[in-house]
């Protein structure tokens, strides 16, 4: 695609958990628990306007879901005002602390003043109906190979409640994580090439991991928006796969080309969607389609002019169909019925032909129908037709979730600023320039800095210097080596490498920790086990979770004497002594393989090296 011709706008969105002690404004502990609930608390909530009297179109489509909401709460891990039974306690000033730092390394102006808002959520996430959260900094940028893309903003903010189990009439959410610190980073939408912004997001989690941040699965979450000229912004939430974020641009970039496209021809159709809904129960009396029969009540509308366009694929393996279904979803159904895809399910040719006749439905119309219990049936129309309104002006400004294959599928409208309205319980924090000052002048080391003086520092290779940056093992690296004289490479690759091969080859690498990995290299220290040895040893210890020494001698690596290595490889060179007379010093490869499968790891290749070519020397 031409990206640039297509006019691809791109902004990414970061949230990252940080590593504080205490909740961003209680003192609960930040540690989340699979405990039964302690005790339960029930919640209905409904949108409230902003100070200039407007609604949030976000907030009022998930009140029109009429949902009730169930929250586990624990003694330890939540407290009253979590439960929004108590005001908030002051604002957590490490986590602040944090969120400065963080802000410093990405070049950005921290604020005077730190004022805290109230940012609307009525999706049952917060147990008040909002989310608290404060602009940090501004104006930040970073350096890509595709150029310069600008940081706008980093607010400060408490994380959500886990979303536990969804029933028909409500959610279940866990209270443990509501409150917990985060980082919201947004990047204006200066990010013009798919590739470019999976680099960002690379960029911009070195920089997190650089800090006090946590770590683990959904620690960090984070949201895409993308938009083309003659498309509309979407946001698309949860994009964790970095390696799938260009794919899911160009899926995204592909479904609004279709949308524009499918809205080009409902305009020469001249289409409409009425509003009537019809009561079609009679028309499937005796059908054979399990999914009808099954169903208290039958009903259809008619869309004039969508006929072919909504069975239309706008991403791989999803139609515009696809996008009708999501909306009807909302309110309760497991999907709907189109024409563009019958007969099928069941559904015979001759009960379409009776419906489309029912309806008055012409040869460029097409026939909706959903089979549930009646007013939810009315209801999942009225979601699709007003979803097919919007399809008459191309794509529609909306947030979506990312799915695994790459695609994306309906979540809820795009939010408005309608949504934020002053928090009146906690004191504005005045920031000093002494304290920015200070905070500006012991920041951690960069990911790009840390690499390149871990190479001049050890003397390692630009690649495994990079990996050990990337995963994030250079404290490891430089703690074992402050304690134990080893090779440096040996160290390194360990760590970047042969740790990730283990896991591959199915070892429990989980069940590690330092000490371990340093009690193994004590042995190769002190001359006990050779360096092709550590793979071998490790993987046994994660396994069987005993000392290294042990692992050593149950593998039978303990390193051979030098005078044992000397005869082993005498009787070897002895007993091939024609193909050394034969090829000379050409026979050191073949002869070398052999002394390593009879030594099994138990001698160092470099002394292995030499007795070799000692005794090829003899018969040469």
């Amino acid at each position: 695609m031409d990206w640039d011709k297509l006019g691809l706008k791109m902004g990414l969105e970061i949230h990252q958990q940080l590593d504080s002690k205490n909740k961003l404004f209680c003192p609960c502990s930040c540690n989340l628990t699979d405990k039964e609930a302690e005790y339960e608390i029930f919640r209905n909530l409904r949108p409230t306007q902003s100070e200039l009297g407007k609604i949030d179109r976000a907030a009022f489509e998930e009140a029109r879901r009429k949902l009730r909401f169930k929250y586990q709460a624990y003694s330890q891990e939540t407290c009253l005002v979590e439960a929004d039974e108590e005001p908030p306690h002051p604002l957590n000033e490490e986590a602040f602390e944090l969120a400065s730092i963080i802000a410093s390394l990405l070049n950005m102006r921290i604020v005077d003043e730190f004022h805290t808002m109230r940012k609307q959520v009525i999706d049952g996430s917060n147990t008040g109906g909002f989310q608290r959260t404060g602009l940090v900094a501004t104006d930040g940028f970073l350096e890509t190979p595709h150029g310069k893309v600008k940081i706008e903003n980093l607010c400060l903010e408490e994380d959500a409640a886990r979303r536990i189990e969804n029933t028909p009439d409500g959610v279940t959410f866990r209270l443990d994580r509501l409150g917990i610190p985060l980082v919201e980073i947004t990047t204006d939408p200066s990010i013009h090439h798919p590739e470019q912004v999976k680099e960002v997001a690379y960029q911009l989690g070195q920089v997190l991991r650089s800090t006090r941040v946590k770590r683990g699965l959904g620690t960090i979450r984070q949201d895409l928006n993308i938009s083309i000229s003659e498309g509309a912004r979407v946001e698309i939430k949860g994009v964790q796969d970095l390696d799938l974020m260009p794919e899911m641009v160009e899926r995204e970039v592909t479904r609004q080309i279709k949308l524009v496209e499918i809205r080009e021809e409902l305009k020469k159709r001249e289409a409409k969607v009425p509003e009537q809904i019809y009561d079609v129960n009679h028309l499937f009396q005796d059908t054979t389609s399990k999914i009808i029969a099954s169903a208290p009540q039958v009903m259809a509308i008619k869309l004039e002019g969508f006929n072919g366009l909504v069975g239309m694929e706008i991403q791989p393996g999803r139609r515009l169909g696809t996008e009708f279904s999501s909306y009807a979803k909302k309110v309760g159904v497991s999907g709907i019925f189109h024409t563009d895809e019958l007969p099928a399910y069941g559904i015979t040719q001759e009960e379409v032909n009776k419906l489309r006749e029912f309806t008055q439905a012409g040869e460029n119309d097409s026939v909706i129908i959903v089979a549930h219990e009646h007013d939810i049936a009315i209801a999942a129309l009225e979601e699709v037709q007003r979803r097919a309104k919007m399809a008459q002006d191309g794509v529609v400004e909306e947030t979506r979730k990312a799915l695994q294959d790459g695609n994306s599928e309906y979540l809820r409208p795009l939010p408005t600023s309608s949504r934020m309205y002053l928090e009146t319980d906690i004191p504005l924090l005045a920031i000093d320039p002494d304290y920015v000052k200070n905070i500006q002048s012991n920041l951690p080391e960069l990911p790009q800095e840390k690499k390149e003086r871990i190479i001049k520092e050890y003397g390692l290779s630009d690649d495994l210097a990079g990996q050990l940056v990337r995963q994030d093992k250079v404290a490891d690296f430089e703690e074992i080596l402050s304690e134990i004289n080893v090779d440096k490479t040996a160290v390194g690759s360990l760590l970047a490498y042969s740790l990730k091969e283990l896991k591959r080859d199915g070892h429990n690498v989980e069940n590690l920790d330092t000490s371990s990995i340093k009690n193994t290299l004590k042995l190769l220290e002190n001359g006990k086990i050779s360096k092709d040895a550590l793979s071998q040893i490790i993987g046994y210890v994660a396994d069987n979770e005993v000392s290294p020494a042990e692992a050593a001698q149950s593998l039978n690596l303990i390193m051979l004497s030098e005078e044992d290595v000397t005869h082993i490889i005498e009787n070897i060179v002895s007993n091939n002594k024609n193909m050394v007379k034969e090829r000379g010093m050409g026979a050191m490869g073949p002869l070398m393989g052999m002394a390593m499968k009879e030594l099994k790891g138990k001698a160092d290749g470099k002394l292995v090296n030499k007795h070799l070519r000692e005794n090829i020397q003899k018969y040469s």
